[in-house]
């Protein structure tokens, strides 16, 4: 069971939140700077996700009144500025997701600062405000990730896996909520073949590679709890699995009392529950850790 549930509006049972990391080619040209514009294969699959999986997305969205979140690498958004602007002018959250999908622990302190400044002055410049949420490429945010996303009053982080539901960190600069992750959820392992950037996933069919997602939602539905999917549009939001989702949507919005909801509405009905003392949220404390333990 969950440890001190959040109550849920309206009442919600589970909270549900589907999140898409929209990355198109960022990937490929992250992992193979040198020769990457010409690798026409690996451009083309990214391309997919924007191009062609978002607007699907996006109307079986409409067509079921859901609001949700995406998160974009600002180099993505600069390059595909149409998915852009059909994700806003349909209501959906866009968070930040770095510039070009650098990793957070394989640059310095230095450079994430400047990739990710940069990336928020191209959301600011495309979407009229600042993000709310970020969430790091491949899950990797360092100590610096969440110093700057404090510095610049970002709301919640989604990459870490400390607990079931939403929990507060807390560090000497200030706090944050984490919206938690977790590959049990995420359409990586079962979808991505992706030689180029060393993934090679035993490629799942449509049903089965989604069913851990599902069963994570029926887990976290039973206990009252919070579950989130995060996939890409480029595997996900391919026609065979978006068939699958679209379906399971379809069955979980008419015979569930389940509130799907963006990550920044949940964070903000968490702080408005915080705020007003009707509910206590549990605490990390960071760092973890400030030297190598051994």
């Amino acid at each position: 069971m969950i440890r001190n549930p959040i109550p849920w509006p309206n009442g919600a049972r589970c909270d549900c939140a589907i999140t898409f990391d929209v990355d198109a080619d960022s990937l490929i040209h992250i992992a193979r700077p040198k020769d990457s514009f010409d690798r026409l294969y690996p451009i083309t699959m990214g391309r997919y996700g924007p191009t062609v999986g978002v607007p699907r997305i996006l109307e079986t969205y409409r067509r079921l009144g859901l609001k949700q979140s995406f998160f974009m690498p600002a180099w993505t958004m600069q390059r595909y500025p149409e998915a852009v602007e059909a994700i806003l002018k349909a209501g959906h959250e866009i968070g930040h997701h770095g510039f070009i999908h650098e990793d957070p622990t394989e640059i310095s302190s230095a450079q994430q600062r400047e990739a990710f400044e940069r990336a928020l002055a191209i959301h600011v410049a495309m979407t009229g405000r600042k993000p709310r949420g970020y969430r790091a490429p491949v899950y990797n945010a360092n100590q610096t990730t969440i110093d700057l996303l404090i510095e610049h009053g970002f709301v919640y982080d989604s990459s870490l896996m400390a607990d079931d539901i939403p929990y507060q960190m807390r560090t000497a600069r200030g706090s944050l909520y984490e919206m938690p992750p977790h590959w049990g959820s995420d359409d990586w392992p079962p979808f991505a073949h992706y030689a180029e950037i060393g993934y090679m996933m035993p490629v799942k069919s449509p049903s089965e590679g989604l069913a851990a997602s599902f069963e994570e939602f029926e887990a976290a539905y039973e206990a009252g709890g919070f579950w989130m999917g995060i996939w890409h549009p480029f595997l996900t939001g391919r026609l065979a699995r978006w068939r699958v989702v679209e379906r399971w949507l379809e069955r979980i919005v008419a015979e569930r009392k389940v509130w799907f909801a963006s990550l920044e509405e949940i964070a903000a009905h968490l702080d408005g529950l915080v705020k007003a003392g009707t509910y206590q949220v549990r605490v990390e404390t960071l760092p973890y850790f400030t030297q190598p333990v051994s």
